[in-house]
């Protein structure tokens, strides 16, 4: 109850923050009220042979990993005779659209706020047999009702970096204390699974290393027909060579519109495509590219068809969620953003990767440490330190076509080597789950910890 309190105080504390996301026109804070109170809608009834898992990822990289991996949970457990009814939660507004299209709009629910009341709500509505946390998401209470309720808690792709660990060593007892309530620790590096096992109690939470899910959570196929759909809708061409800036954090867009600026000219077939990390930011970016003055489309207008016979524009604004995966199969040449500044600790370079694009990224890529460096041991990727980095790798790139095909065949082999964990981890989760299908049912509250 004292964290209760304190949550309490905090929430007090955000209120004007909550309500300025709100009226600003920036991302909103992810339904607030149904959060704090645990009031989801009812999910789809189950009969008592099904098993029910929770997964839940905090945002939209974690959410498309967790389908991928609900989808193999499924395919084995069919294989196996069991039934799995998977449901999905997200904790951002992105996150929840992603999970919806993935999981469909009956599986998918906001996770509640870390107050006791919404947990057991939720739990009470869901009934899961089993939770599942995507990388690294441990709240308190969450983890104490939850494992109060017998329902097993594993943390799959679990990732725990340094300054993570740093971080979780000043509150030590709360963190033994909240790894003590999981089942098992599915980590995506001895690394990670030697700073989890730092933590974990003896004799509780199990760890195994499965290597990470990431390289399994891409698509990589040039030829699959969403990639062609986008690109015939943007009007791309054969001949044409796009270079796609995704996942992009200010001031990273300027730095793409102006590489793209230096380069269009004697490089008539050059397009670029931009795809912003949070897509509420695409005014912003609307804004400079009039000020910039290329000839650019949003990608939102191009459903309505072409507005002339004319060439389209070769600059385009993606302002849609859900679609980088395919997005970044029309391009040849590729940065991957939320790198550059040291603020964010980068995004997902494998998708890239995958499709045997020339990537790149800059040097801040902390969230993706065991990925990078198995990138740039197979000499399959390019770090570039600043704007001018960039621009010379995408000159480079243009100018020596054989340079950017072989950096992505190396990219694409690596991905290709590295599959495989999300398997063993779907095995791991179907190992704990509970052989009794029906839905858990809660303690005696004095049997509560």
């Amino acid at each position: 109850m004292l964290l209760d309190v304190a949550y309490l105080a905090a929430a007090v504390l955000l209120l004007p923050w909550v309500a300025w996301r709100k009226l600003s026109g920036g991302r909103p804070v992810a339904a607030p009220w149904t959060r704090f109170t645990g009031g989801i809608a009812p999910l789809p009834r189950r009969d008592a042979a099904t098993a029910r898992i929770w997964l839940h990822g905090v945002s939209v990289g974690e959410v498309q990993l967790l389908s991928v991996l609900a989808a193999e949970i499924r395919r084995q457990a069919e294989a196996a005779g069991r039934s799995v009814d998977c449901v999905c939660s997200s904790s951002t507004t992105t996150g929840l659209d992603v999970a919806t299209k993935r999981f469909g709009a009956d599986r998918t629910f906001p996770c509640p706020l870390d107050f006791t009341w919404a947990v057991d709500r939720v739990l009470d509505t869901v009934r899961p047999d089993l939770l599942v946390l995507g990388e690294l998401e441990l709240w308190p209470n969450l983890l104490a009702r939850t494992h109060a309720r017998g329902i097993p808690i594993v943390v799959a792709n679990a990732r725990m970096s340094e300054s993570s660990a740093r971080g979780y060593g000043r509150i030590a007892p709360l963190v033994r204390r909240m790894l003590g309530h999981v089942s098992l620790v599915v980590a995506r590096s001895p690394e990670d699974a030697d700073r989890f096992a730092s933590f974990a109690p003896p004799g509780t939470c199990a760890i195994d290393v499965t290597g990470s899910m990431k390289f399994d959570g891409v698509k990589g196929d040039r030829a699959a027909a969403d990639v062609g759909r986008l690109a015939a809708l943007a009007g791309i061409g054969v001949d044409d060579v796009v270079f796609l800036a995704g996942s992009t954090q200010a001031p990273e867009e300027q730095f793409a519109v102006d590489v793209f600026q230096r380069l269009a000219a004697e490089h008539p077939r050059l397009r670029l495509v931009i795809v912003p990390r949070h897509v509420e930011r695409a005014a912003e970016i609307a804004a400079l590219l009039d000020r910039s003055g290329v000839a650019w489309q949003l990608r939102s207008r191009l459903d309505e068809g072409p507005a002339s016979s004319a060439a389209p524009p070769r600059v385009l604004l993606v302002d849609t969620t859900g679609e980088l995966g395919w997005w970044w199969g029309t391009a040849q040449i590729a940065f991957v953003g939320g790198s550059l500044d040291g603020k964010r600790g980068g995004q997902n370079m494998l998708e890239p990767a995958a499709y045997g694009a020339a990537v790149s990224f800059g040097p801040h890529t902390r969230n993706f440490r065991d990925e990078v460096r198995r990138l740039l041991a197979a000499d399959a990727a390019v770090v570039v330190a600043d704007a001018a980095g960039l621009t010379a790798f995408v000159r480079r790139c243009l100018a020596e076509p054989a340079f950017a095909a072989d950096l992505g065949r190396r990219a694409a082999d690596l991905v290709a080597s590295q599959r495989g964990s999300t398997a063993t981890t779907a095995a791991a989760i179907l190992r704990t789950l509970p052989a009794a299908s029906g839905p858990a049912v809660a303690k005696p509250e004095s049997d509560r910890q």
